[in-house]
């Protein structure tokens, strides 16, 4: 009896040891964004959520928190292995007066994912962090913020790509974006030629500039979405310019590479079909 007692007890604390391995084992993705507005466009809030709960409810062991602005909680970034990023951009965006804290995070090998209007920064500091973090980002002067249509005519073979398949999607793409010198750890994921009627607008920041002129006249395809590796395994980052349109989310391909992104980003590996997930419950947001 002594000994079949002792054997249950050696059971039940192998379960103990493996469920406490399987708790220490899970991924923190800590999502940001700025706003509160419902609207169908630029809706920060309600993307993430969508993002979160399809991570929490995907079986990979994730465990997520969204904030609304920069975390003034001490412990916010407590063990996070990934950070999202979904917000204004330029002068304003999060990051800008958290700099210090950002690269300490991004130095540290924290995972670094921005969406939309969240790949800019300013020239300078914060650019440098991004492409420390991230391997590219939208920088004035030389990336533009047209509206059009892009035809992704085929994926790469990579994990962010499981699951999903060549698509059409109309979005705010920014294009030509500040990469790493010669796309050292970059791969580009999504990929399209931007139609020419995206040169049309006057020479600014955001929309027309000399260099992304020479670039569309030489036939570049432009890298809209793009996956990094940090020199010496420091960390990954993933960027993507789509994301203007909340109703983007209910492209299945769409969600999918974006989820896979954030998993790839994580640490995680990315399912043979990707991370799968219901379509958005907030599509209809005004």
């Amino acid at each position: 009896m002594k000994r079949f007692a002792s054997q249950i007890f050696a059971v039940i604390s192998l379960i103990g040891v493996l469920a406490g391995s399987a708790i220490a084992e899970k991924k923190k993705v800590v999502f940001l964004a700025d706003g509160g507005k419902n609207s169908k466009t630029h809706n920060h809030i309600q993307g993430n959520a969508v993002l979160a709960a399809a991570l929490e409810n995907s079986g990979l062991g994730f465990e997520t928190a969204q904030f609304k602005g920069w975390p003034k909680e001490a412990d916010a970034f407590e063990g996070v292995d990934c950070i999202v990023i979904f917000c204004n951009g330029g002068g304003g965006h999060l990051v800008m007066k958290n700099l210090e804290q950002f690269e300490k995070l991004v130095d540290s090998g924290v995972g670094l994912v921005c969406l939309h209007y969240g790949v800019e920064v300013p020239k300078g500091k914060a650019g440098n962090i991004m492409l420390k973090g991230m391997g590219g980002y939208f920088e004035t002067h030389w990336s533009v913020n047209p509206h059009w249509v892009a035809t992704i005519e085929k994926l790469p073979k990579h994990p962010i790509t499981r699951g999903c398949t060549p698509f059409v999607q109309n979005d705010e793409w920014y294009y030509h974006m500040r990469f790493a010198p010669e796309m050292k750890g970059v791969t580009p994921i999504l990929s399209a030629h931007p139609p020419k009627e995206t040169m049309k607008r006057a020479d600014g920041p955001h929309s027309n500039n000399p260099h992304v002129r020479k670039s569309m006249a030489a036939g570049e395809i432009q890298h809209i979405g793009w996956a990094y590796e940090r020199p010496g395994g420091k960390g990954r980052g993933f960027g993507t310019t789509g994301g203007h349109y909340h109703a983007t989310w209910d492209d299945d391909n769409w969600r999918t590479l974006v989820l896979n992104a954030i998993t790839w980003t994580s640490g995680v590996e990315v399912p043979e079909k990707g991370v799968s997930s219901a379509k958005n419950p907030v599509s209809g947001a005004k």
